[in-house]
């Protein structure tokens, strides 16, 4: 995936029970569309498939898929037995996150772990690449999974901000995938600020559904902001929904030349995702 000129991924949310026609379907759709797709977590933690699962079908359909782990859920142990059983499947491309707080999902009584941080995660998963656990024994054979990791180009303070990009780096990480961006230029100065590193990274392209929706994003999501004049395109369309599409699609084209590539985020609209690339 990574030897691309410009990745594109998309994001493929797993249904909310077992029956995964509508997800193969929509895996279809992309196929040939994208590089790779990623496959949730109890993303927003609410109750889905799992990512493991998913991303399983995905490569018995010929898809490469990005299994996404998140650190809420479950302790090393089980994280590195999942990663262990993913490898032996077939899947070679890790996302590390750390996860949405278990407040904003559908199980608000359910405990949280958080045994490790997405900085850990990684450097467990580069461990295991290399041979051994967190704990230190050597495994029955090496994994070869290429680690990606998560950055908010705008996130503040850009200090602590850049350090943070930079231990994930440090401790393995090899492609990012980054909240929305609708700031070119912010984004510009960011890729700018993280040249040399020797990492790719794909820009967030998330859909706006509507207006409704830009005015959630901008109220709930720290440190993505849908600037006025998009604002302003969205309540002025006839059909919102296709001025989101044209506007995922400028941004595209505009960011091309200054990311490595971009990761299309279309929260339940995936088969709306090669139409957004036709019109790029």
């Amino acid at each position: 995936m990574l030897d691309k000129d410009f990745i594109i991924t998309a994001e493929l949310q797993p249904p909310k029970g077992p029956d995964t026609s509508r997800f193969i379907e929509k895996a279809r759709v992309l196929k040939h569309k994208v590089h790779a797709l990623n496959v949730t977590d109890n993303q927003r933690a609410t109750l889905r498939l799992s990512s493991l699962a998913g991303c399983t079908i995905l490569a018995r359909e010929g898809i490469t898929p990005v299994f996404q782990v998140t650190c809420r859920d479950r302790n090393r142990l089980a994280i590195q037995s999942d990663l262990l059983g993913a490898h032996a499947l077939g899947i070679r491309h890790v996302l590390a996150i750390t996860g949405d707080d278990i407040s904003a999902g559908d199980h608000k009584e359910a405990k949280q772990v958080f045994d490790l941080d997405s900085i850990q995660l990684i450097s467990i998963i580069d461990n295991m690449n290399k041979g051994f656990s967190d704990s230190g024994f050597a495994l029955q054979g090496s994994t070869d999974f290429t680690i990606g990791a998560v950055v908010n180009p705008f996130s503040i303070p850009e200090e602590l901000n850049l350090l943070r990009f930079d231990k994930k780096i440090s401790a393995g990480a090899r492609f990012f995938q980054t909240q929305a961006v609708y700031d070119i230029d912010g984004f510009k100065k960011f890729m700018d600020k993280v040249a040399g590193r020797g990492v790719k990274i794909l820009a967030g392209i998330l859909l706006l559904k509507s207006l409704r929706m830009a005015h959630f994003i901008n109220q709930n999501v720290p440190g993505v902001m849908v600037p006025d004049n998009l604002m302003e395109e969205l309540e002025t369309s006839s059909v919102p929904l296709m001025k989101g599409m044209e506007i995922a699609a400028r941004i595209i084209r505009e960011l091309k030349g200054v990311s490595d590539g971009v990761h299309i985020m279309a929260m339940g609209m995936e088969e709306r995702v090669p139409e957004i690339l036709e019109m790029v």
